[in-house]
């Protein structure tokens, strides 16, 4: 049997009592750091405006967290974008879904397609939207300390990450009314059971119950 080593006080517990080797710390519960794992449009535009005044970046930054929520994106098909998926003429943007989830195109709004153009002229020499200096695609770590440090920035009242920008399109979009086939091919839900948590959750539902 291999020798215990002592550990410090914080890593104490973490210790594999079979092999002797050292465990990762167990994952806190997301509901231990914050109530919920949304955000609303108000704290979204908190978190845009701070991703664009802070870092080298920010018209870039604040693009990314604009693109993934306007079409709620996770952060691997954010950072995969690549140019040859937007037609900025027409104003469409080719979503393809991971998760073996459903492909399709959006439409682009005006703020969307403004800060693409832009974002086009700042890197014309990468294939991705998304760029790091070198050329290549930002990853996933990347994006995770840059909405980390944003919201910290614009301070939101709990820790953030990115996934959280994907639920508050869900959410708004069914606060908004649409219905719940249409808000499935839109964040590309191969079943719509995932679908149907944003308008179970939509207050919107409701008004009317009482009248004053």
């Amino acid at each position: 049997m291999g020798q215990v080593v002592e550990l410090p006080k914080r890593q104490r517990g973490a210790l594999n009592a079979v092999n002797g080797k050292v465990a990762p710390p167990r994952r806190r519960p997301n509901c231990d750091s914050r109530t919920r794992e949304y955000l609303t449009p108000s704290e979204v535009e908190q978190l845009l405006e701070a991703a664009g005044t802070t870092g080298r970046y920010g018209a870039r930054d604040r693009t990314l967290l604009l693109i993934m929520y306007r079409h709620g994106l996770r952060v691997s098909e954010a950072t995969g974008l690549r140019w040859d998926q937007v037609d900025l003429k027409a104003g469409h943007l080719l979503v393809h879904r991971l998760k073996n989830g459903v492909a399709s195109t959006h439409p682009l709004r005006g703020p969307e397609l403004r800060a693409l153009r832009q974002l086009h002229r700042d890197w014309p020499d990468s294939p991705y939207l998304f760029a790091t200096e070198r050329g290549g695609p930002m990853t996933a770590s990347n994006v995770r300390k840059l909405v980390a440090r944003s919201g910290v920035l614009a301070k939101l009242p709990f820790p953030v990450h990115p996934h959280m920008l994907r639920h508050a399109c869900g959410f708004k979009l069914a606060n908004e009314g649409h219905d719940t086939r249409s808000l499935q091919h839109y964040l590309g839900h191969k079943n719509i059971a995932h679908t149907v948590r944003y308008t179970d959750m939509a207050p919107d539902r409701f008004k009317g119950f009482w009248k004053d």
